[in-house]
């Protein structure tokens, strides 16, 4: 990776868009110190260090610290992937989408209108939770006015809508795809931040027990590297389809014949899933905001039902509520358990879903049909259908429960006390959009004819 990003330097046109995308980057990390008019920062302060192992310790870390400084930025480009995937999902569902997605560039510029429209709906509905919670959490604004919720919900609809342009600008003029390269910065600016935290956790867990904490510090690095090195293999990692194409001649010429093959990924569907089952998760948490915001406020004073959804959709609550408490962290393991059953179950179903429409096994199995293709030794049509089906369901439950025992890590290390909300989704995030970097400059290089890459 060093060796490719060093020839790619070399490379003036290369080296413009390398450039060019840093410079991006530098106007994204500081827009994510510049804070929302009227905000108290000392409440805010305090607010997010109680809150750090929860779902807000997550998504501060994912938007690079914007949330936890309430700053122009703090959503994040969250409602861009969310408009893109339900405009993913609505293709399937609605014929005139679709046909739409056929049309080539213009009918992806039209879908891509569509989606920037349903982004500034959706960052309007979320900064207008984010001003509930706070508020219902005893974090009020300083100005606190008629005109401070709506000055709150524009500052920060118009973070989104510039991040989302940004992205944009990274895509078609820089290096790499933008909305994943924002994503990769926000996640690699908090490593730093993580590292200490890390370090004063294990000084104060040592004590006089120098080899005991030592030996904890060498554990976690190895478990870090052993998750990172598994990650880039399963993101790798792929099921190649032997095919072969049949001989036919038009005119003088003979055509087909080639051998070549169908990669499967074994995790086809990306973070997607993940990020579609912690959204659900965290869907009770939302409700209980804007219904209830008291027992968020006292979570152990919850009863009945209530309780147990609480406790189930986001067991940080029970652990944050159980520790400031003095009491046993093992006292909710019940509920750490449920959720994370919970949790790889939501995985595992949005994996074969999110597979099942990007990838149609009956449509490969048509064109190659139609293309004289075949995989030796199976018959074109039904049995071509079948084995394809086959050879990725497999998959689809191996890439599923990687992706479901991956995420649910972070719970595991909150078990022992550790705030540690750097998980495995971002460890997932962090190697994909790396190695897909590095790709594209690979691709780059190979396309000038750089000699030096190809040596």
């Amino acid at each position: 990776m060093i060796k490719t990003l060093i020839n790619a330097w070399k490379l003036p046109e290369v080296r413009k868009k390398i450039l060019y995308t840093l410079l991006l980057i530098v106007i994204f990390r500081i827009g994510c110190v510049i804070p929302v008019p009227g905000v108290d920062s000392v409440q805010l302060a305090q607010y997010t260090a109680s809150n750090s192992n929860s779902l807000l310790g997550t998504l501060n870390i994912i938007s690079g610290g914007a949330l936890s400084r309430l700053s122009i930025f703090a959503l994040s480009i969250g409602p861009y992937i969310t408009a893109s995937i339900i405009i993913q999902l609505l293709t399937i569902a609605i014929p005139a989408l679709e046909r739409l997605s056929k049309e080539g560039e213009e009918g992806k510029k039209k879908i891509n209108k569509y989606m920037k429209y349903l982004t500034v709906i959706l960052a309007a509905v979320e900064a207008f939770g984010l001003y509930m919670t706070y508020k219902g959490s005893g974090i009020y604004l300083i100005e606190n006015t008629a005109i401070m919720l709506p000055t709150f919900i524009l500052a920060l609809v118009g973070g989104t809508a510039f991040l989302t342009w940004l992205g944009d600008q990274i895509s078609s003029k820089g290096i790499g795809n933008g909305i994943s390269m924002l994503i990769f910065v926000g996640i690699v600016s908090g490593l730093p931040n993580a590292g200490i935290m890390l370090y004063g956790l294990m000084k104060d867990a040592m004590g006089s027990f120098y080899w005991v904490g030592l030996l904890q510090a060498i554990a976690i690095v190895l478990g870090a590297i052993i998750l990172l090195g598994a990650t880039v293999w399963v993101q790798e990692a792929e099921r190649r389809i032997p095919v072969q194409y049949a001989k036919k001649v038009v005119g003088r010429k003979m055509y087909g014949g080639q051998n070549t093959h169908i990669p499967l990924k074994l995790v086809m569907a990306g973070v997607i899933p993940v990020i579609l089952a912690m959204s659900l998760m965290t869907l009770p948490v939302m409700l209980l905001n804007f219904f209830n915001p008291t027992v968020l406020a006292n979570p152990t004073q919850a009863t009945g039902f209530i309780k147990v959804l609480l406790f189930t959709s986001q067991p940080s609550i029970l652990i944050n509520s159980l520790t400031s408490q003095g009491l046993s962290i093992l006292g909710g393991l019940g509920y750490v358990i449920a959720h994370s059953i919970l949790y790889l179950l939501l995985i595992v179903g949005f994996t074969f879903f999110y597979t099942m429409i990007t990838f149609n096994p009956v449509e490969v199995a048509n064109n190659l049909k139609k293309n004289g293709g075949f995989v030796p030794g199976i018959r074109p049509g039904t049995p071509t259908i079948n084995y394809i089906k086959g050879i990725l369901n497999k998959l689809t439950w191996f890439g599923a429960f990687f992706l479901g025992v991956i995420a649910i890590i972070p719970v595991m290390f909150q078990l022992t006390g550790l705030s540690i909300s750097f998980g495995g989704t971002a460890v997932l995030i962090v190697a994909g959009v790396a190695l897909e970097t590095v790709r594209q400059l690979e691709s780059n290089m190979v396309m000038r004819h750089y000699k030096g890459f190809l040596d």
